[in-house]
């Protein structure tokens, strides 16, 4: 089946309301992306060799889309007694696609800081949004064209010039809605020259009876000797599937990490996409993904080095247990005019299970010859010495299994330089390989009550 055609079916039928309940500056890019939709297809299970994730298969369910923007409630107390990380930050919500603000957020940022509404901020500020919405995700991609077609809202996030931000943001996602739904998700995230912020962004599901599709585009722009922390955590729902995307341009100087981690879900795909547009660029990628059950986990990266003197760094780990499947692709491509490019990538897995499932395929594409650039993937199982030596010492086989699949995730933990947030993701981590695979969704408020810190 090609599943493009019901959105293009869709937004014909229904683009006078799509557009009256959005911004001037979001609909004006929703011809352009029509017309990349009408020319080309989603990625297929195979396409071009290396897809892993059949793309047009989770796109093709309708799932319905709230194009009317009615309003569905959700309670946000439950996805705080559950595993959202509870830290001393300043908090957006997005319930499935619309916006919500925490209480006296905007009082709280600094000046000049805007965490809000994409829709409400393009519409009393375009100039803060017509700019550079759009112009880091490639409209010639037919999942970046459905997310643009229909989103309606987003989040803006800007931080303005040499102001240096000293809580992070955090943006947490809800799926919450009486049926299936497909949620257009858009950040739109400008550094302005000297910016440094840290976000963490979490994602939840509260319902596991229905079908939920996360179709997420982030824009990150980076201007020179920005700096921004990028943390992503996923506790959904085996029922929630969720097909994510990152761009990121950086200009000189600039220093850009994003550590992506996935605990629990349906069926995940995260695709990461970098390009230095300046030199003395920094870049550290850090993923981390356990996988179990029927679990279908799939990053993708392309790193895409154009100027002189830039450094780059991928560290991705994986545990697949069950029936699970996992995979990776790493590209770096470093230009003719990018001598002195620094890039590193490694992958590594550990299968838990005879049926579980990993796919790795490293890439390296040089086209200068002064640099220094490797890369490689290993997959195995877990150590049989390790676990013979710590059954000797009276360890149960169970427990040692979980101790070495937490160490071999020390090292993608580490890498987190949020204040808070190590510590919490070791604590997520050890009661991941407990076997606890809750979310939101089994809660029933049976967790410990817990209400974020002062946001």
């Amino acid at each position: 089946m090609n599943s493009r055609q019901q959105y293009l079916d869709l937004f014909r039928d229904n683009r006078e309301t799509i557009d009256s309940r959005s911004a001037p500056a979001l609909n004006r890019m929703r011809q352009r992306a029509f017309e990349s939709l009408e020319t080309n297809e989603f990625p297929r299970k195979g396409h071009e060799g290396h897809e892993r994730t059949d793309v047009n298969a989770m796109f093709a369910p309708d799932y319905g889309l709230n194009i009317t923007r009615l309003d569905i409630p959700a309670d946000i107390a439950a996805t705080w007694r559950c595993d959202v990380p509870n830290m001393s930050t300043l908090l957006g919500i997005v319930v499935n696609d619309s916006f919500q603000p925490s209480r006296n957020l905007t009082e709280r940022l600094p000046d000049g800081v805007v965490f809000a509404s994409l829709s409400q901020t393009a519409t009393e500020h375009p100039e803060l949004v017509e700019p550079f919405y759009g112009s880091v995700a490639p409209i010639g991609s037919p999942t970046v064209a459905v997310n643009t077609l229909f989103a309606q809202d987003g989040v803006i996030i800007r931080i303005p010039r040499g102001v240096k931000m000293t809580r992070p943001l955090q943006l947490v996602n809800i799926f919450s809605a009486p049926t299936p739904l497909m949620a257009p998700r858009r950040v739109l995230i400008v550094m302005e020259a000297g910016a440094e912020a840290q976000i963490l962004v979490c994602d939840h599901s509260q319902d596991n009876a229905h079908a939920y599709l996360a179709s997420e585009v982030v824009e990150i722009v980076m201007f020179p000797d920005s700096r921004l922390d990028y943390y992503t955590i996923e506790e959904s729902s085996s029922s929630t599937t969720r097909h994510s995307e990152i761009f990121a341009r950086q200009a000189d100087r600039s220093s850009l990490m994003i550590s992506s981690s996935t605990l629990t879900c349906g069926q995940t795909r995260n695709n990461f996409s970098i390009e230095t547009d300046g030199t003395d660029c920094q870049t550290t990628l850090a993923g981390m993904a356990i996988a179990s059950g029927e679990m279908r986990i799939d990053n993708s990266v392309s790193m895409r080095h154009l100027t002189p003197r830039c450094k780059s760094s991928q560290l991705f780990k994986y545990v697949a247990d069950g029936h699970a499947s996992c995979a990776f692709q790493g590209r770096i491509l470093v230009d003719g005019n990018a001598p002195f490019t620094d890039a590193t990538q490694t992958c590594r897995s550990i299968l838990a299970s005879p049926d579980a499932r990993m796919h790795a395929k490293p890439q390296l594409e040089i086209y200068n010859d002064e640099v220094i650039c490797s890369h490689g993937a290993t997959t195995g199982q877990l150590d049989n010495e390790a676990l013979f030596y710590m059954q000797s010492r009276g360890i149960p086989v169970d427990e040692a299994r979980k101790m070495l699949m937490q160490a071999f995730m020390a090292d993608v933990i580490d890498t987190v330089r949020m204040e808070g947030l190590r510590d919490r993701l070791r604590h997520l981590v050890e009661k991941r390989f407990d076997g606890n695979e809750s979310s939101c969704a089994d809660c029933h408020g049976a967790c410990a009550e817990r209400k974020p810190t002062e946001n």
